[in-house]
């Protein structure tokens, strides 16, 4: 740091992404990403649709807006577009936290989530998972805390049930519960439909991982109108055109695209169903996952050494050096070639073991 960085940000620990090497024919599996590109069908609409470039993207994103709360079944009112849902996690945490409003969220999930709150300089308190690494509802109720719950929970994959996130708003009727669904196309039960029924319900969902977007960076939330214009009165006070104008027709054509979405959501499921099977063929545990990637363990090797091992031979997977998740990998679910030859790998490495 140099002598002129803030000290009220001299112990700041910044979020570690995913890596992004540079490596020939890597297979890349660390990043959650969606294996395949957007439809040629959206991709026509953005080159067709863009804004002029030397015009400002539009504010409001009103098309995008339209266009996601026909899908959801909400108003525009009910909605808010962000540069990738992480800053309208951000907006969140600036939003609805403060020493009042401390934030709870738990101890194994999104990265982001203590970033977010040291960043903003927010009290936080991280809960603990349950056996198995379940999410536990009772442990959030009538918190008198800004509650963050990815939902599925990132790494693990697993998921509550909508019934069971719902319990956790109905519990906590004097604070925002903010659910993070950026999996939940991929098996998951979405709590967009609860939102006009709960005042202090936020979901906030992307289109990185099932709109095939991450490069794009667009995200979205769903609350009542009046916690929508909380945010927009942050997102006015710091960046009014946060998304822009490429990212606004490539996102509007995505939506009208929602068949290949769907498509790409069920070939992932598939992958998914047949990786699980064929790594617990090689005595791997297997956590179920309710999103595109795995939660995985073995006892012959290592989380860390298999890493690395599969990193050498250009498969990137995601290792965590917290100590409850060490032993573990979260393999992004690819194509079904990916897949395989992600397989082949882990059984050359197996095979190679003393």
């Amino acid at each position: 740091m140099s002598r002129f960085f803030s000290g009220k940000y001299d112990k700041l620990v910044p979020y570690t992404p995913g890596e992004q090497p540079r490596i020939l024919n890597l297979v890349k599996l660390n990043t959650n990403e969606c294996p395949f590109p957007p439809s040629e069908k959206a991709l026509q609409y953005a080159g067709e649709h863009t804004r002029p470039l030397n015009l400002y993207s539009d504010i409001e994103g009103v098309e995008v807006r339209r266009a996601l709360a026909e899908l959801c079944g909400l108003r525009p009112e009910n909605l808010i577009l962000g540069n990738g849902s992480d800053e309208i996690l951000n907006f969140a945490f600036m939003a609805f936290c403060d020493e009042a409003h401390p934030a709870a969220f738990p101890d194994i999930s999104y990265g982001f989530y203590p970033v977010f709150a040291d960043l903003n300089r927010i009290p936080y308190t991280e809960i603990p998972l349950r056996t198995g690494f379940r999410v536990a509802p009772e442990d959030y109720y009538g918190l008198g805390r800004t509650i963050f719950i990815a939902n599925p929970n990132a790494p693990t994959g697993l998921a509550l049930t909508r019934a069971e996130a719902e319990e956790i708003v109905k519990r906590n009727p004097g604070n925002v519960v903010v659910i993070d669904e950026a999996y939940v196309d991929f098996g998951g039960e979405s709590c967009i439909p609860l939102v006009e029924k709960y005042e202090n319900l936020l979901v906030v969902q992307t289109f990185s991982k099932s709109r095939s977007m991450a490069g794009a960076r667009l995200g979205f939330a769903a609350g009542s109108a009046a916690l929508i214009r909380d945010l927009n009165t942050i997102k006015f006070s710091t960046n009014p055109y946060n998304v822009n104008s490429m990212t606004l027709a490539l996102g509007l054509g995505v939506l009208m695209d929602e068949e290949t979405t769907r498509k790409n959501c069920r070939t992932v499921m598939e992958n998914r169903a047949y990786t699980v099977r064929e790594l617990e063929s090689l005595g791997f545990e297997v956590l179920p996952s309710a999103a595109n990637f795995l939660f995985v363990r073995s006892d012959r090797i290592g989380g860390g050494e298999l890493y690395e091992k599969l990193r050498a031979r250009a498969v990137l997977v995601r290792h965590f050096d917290k100590e409850r998740i060490k032993d573990y990998n979260r393999i992004t679910v690819g194509t079904r070639e990916q897949m395989d030859i992600l397989l082949k790998n882990i059984r050359e490495i197996l095979e190679d073991m003393p």
